[in-house]
């Protein structure tokens, strides 16, 4: 019997409880009514919003508390909660002695394989997806997912104790995580997600839960040049990364570089400017799979994926060249940090189109990258008078802004005012749910519209 099937044994005469019915908990809910399981399913949407959902749901045999009131029933032995619902919402459940729980929980808990887990503000998803290729390439049978975009749970039964799970966790999957990851990761820690979070400090607390169950066999492995990160204590063993020093544990840069050492004895790597993918936070972030994948994969195999790996979709992905314009789809850029990185990925001032839903996080760091490498700024969304004002605030010669209601016609205001040699990138410094389910449809409908000209 497998860890799974143990655990779904247990819950036999348990009643179960399901907040959100969306892609993460959807498998785990056919899980949960395979094994013959009571489920009730909580979600703030109606059963006309839920759509064709709604329909597979009541085939299933769950039962349901929907609408606006759907957290005021909570009541079963079991709750597992969806990301997006603050831990907060659900204290009286457990005072009243219910269990709460996630299916990253669960599948922290029941994964047969050493698992891989990523996670910070910036860098996350291209980390992740470098370490995934990397380990492939050494021969691994590699299980990608998690806040990526895929589910593992349902993938446990195919799983081995040879293979690898590598997941990408972001701080709301990891709020209250009472498991660790082999290997954790954290790239660096900015302002991220405070219409979330109460404050920055709850934000770092939620990050660093990836490594506080950690013991002496497991290893971290961090950023020593972000203020925040360098700052952590580790629970297994401490693996880092560097720029600006030499370490004797991780992978720094020098000269142009890149070294690994262990235990003060350091081998070169390779020549940062073999790195395929474009940009200095992109040389941060092969620093860092090179980090994480020691103990299973060669140097050859770093190099291998570093000279060929093309870029993640939705991140400086070049989208077409017209009437001598280059287009960039730079949509998983969901805050300031991530387009500074963005704009500092071209040697050349580009048509930066930002804006989007407001995470109430601080956009003054903003202002003087833009002012130096964009010629026209083309905002739209609710973001849009937050990055004007730091814009206007730098003091410095700014450029040209232009405000639209949608990016439809931001889209549009690009290509008139764009020119033969021109780069047009979106790269929104915002969040996408002021619009869209999440930044990979905002970016779907950028490049069909670019595609479209």
């Amino acid at each position: 019997m497998t860890a799974l099937e143990q655990y779904f044994g247990g819950l036999s005469d348990k009643r179960v409880g399901v907040i959100g019915a969306g892609v993460s908990n959807m498998p785990l809910i056919r899980m949960l009514r395979a094994a013959g399981i009571r489920v009730t399913v909580h979600d703030k949407k109606d059963p006309t919003a839920l759509g064709d959902g709604y329909a597979t749901l009541a085939t299933l045999g769950v039962d349901f508390a929907l609408g606006e009131h759907y957290l005021d029933a909570l009541d079963e032995d079991v709750i597992f909660r969806t990301p997006g619902v603050h831990p907060r919402f659900l204290e009286k459940a457990r005072q009243n002695g219910s269990e709460i729980t996630s299916e990253m929980e669960l599948f922290f808990a029941v994964c047969p394989c050493p698992i891989i887990g990523v996670t910070g503000s910036d860098g996350k998803t291209t980390t992740t997806t470098l370490v995934g290729e990397i380990l492939r390439h050494a021969g691994y049978t590699v299980h990608l997912g998690g806040n990526i975009g895929t589910p593992l749970l349902p993938r446990v039964g195919e799983m081995t104790a040879d293979d690898l799970a590598v997941v990408e966790l972001s701080s709301f999957q990891l709020m209250g995580m009472k498991h660790s990851p082999h290997i954790a990761a954290i790239t660096n820690l900015t302002p991220n997600h405070l219409d979330y979070h109460k404050d920055f400090d709850e934000y770092v607390q939620a990050k660093t839960a990836i490594y506080r169950s950690q013991n002496e066999n497991d290893r971290l492995v961090l950023n020593l040049d972000d203020e925040v990160t360098c700052s952590l204590r580790a629970s297994g063993n401490l693996f880092c990364t560097s720029k600006t020093r030499e370490l004797a544990n991780g992978v720094f840069l020098k000269d142009g570089v890149l070294y690994i050492a262990e235990n003060g004895a350091r081998r070169e790597l390779m020549p940062a400017a073999d790195i395929r993918i474009p940009g200095a936070h992109n040389v941060y972030n092969m620093m860092m799979a090179a980090a994480i994948v020691q103990g299973y994969a060669a140097d050859e195999d770093i190099r291998a994926v570093a000279t060929s790996f093309g870029g993640v979709e939705h991140r400086i992905e070049f989208v077409r060249e017209k009437d001598g314009v280059k287009y960039y789809n730079d949509s998983i850029a969901s805050s300031p940090t991530r387009t500074i990185a963005g704009l500092q990925s071209f040697q050349q001032r580009v048509i930066l189109i930002a804006g989007g839903y407001d995470k109430h996080i601080p956009y003054d760091v903003l202002g003087e990258p833009i002012c130096e490498h964009v010629k026209t700024l083309v905002l739209t969304g609710a973001t849009a008078p937050k990055i004007r004002d730091c814009v206007l605030a730098a003091g410095e010669a700014q450029p040209p802004i232009i405000e639209v209601s949608d990016l439809e016609t931001a889209v549009r205001e690009a290509a008139r005012i764009a020119e033969a040699g021109d780069i047009v990138i979106m790269s929104p410094a915002s969040a996408s749910f002021d619009r869209f389910k999440n930044f990979m449809e905002r970016g779907n409908l950028f490049k069909a519209l670019v595609n479209a000209l």
